[in-house]
């Protein structure tokens, strides 16, 4: 559980250095970056978050 959250803890920190190596530098590729990273790490908590509720339904 505690892998989990530093996990998606650390994919968010990543996703805000490339939004902000865009904002500095204006490179496209570290937009691009961001939101791929953001895009996995939110899919990444939903599966999460899913199996806490079907756990918690089986239970």
């Amino acid at each position: 559980m505690l892998l989990f959250r530093w996990t998606i803890t650390l994919l968010l920190l990543a996703a805000g250095l490339c939004f902000a190596l865009y904002a500095g530098t204006g490179q496209l590729r570290f937009r691009q970056y961001g939101l791929l990273i953001l895009k996995w790490t939110v899919l990444a908590a939903l599966g999460f978050f899913g199996v806490l509720i079907l756990d918690r339904l089986i239970e």
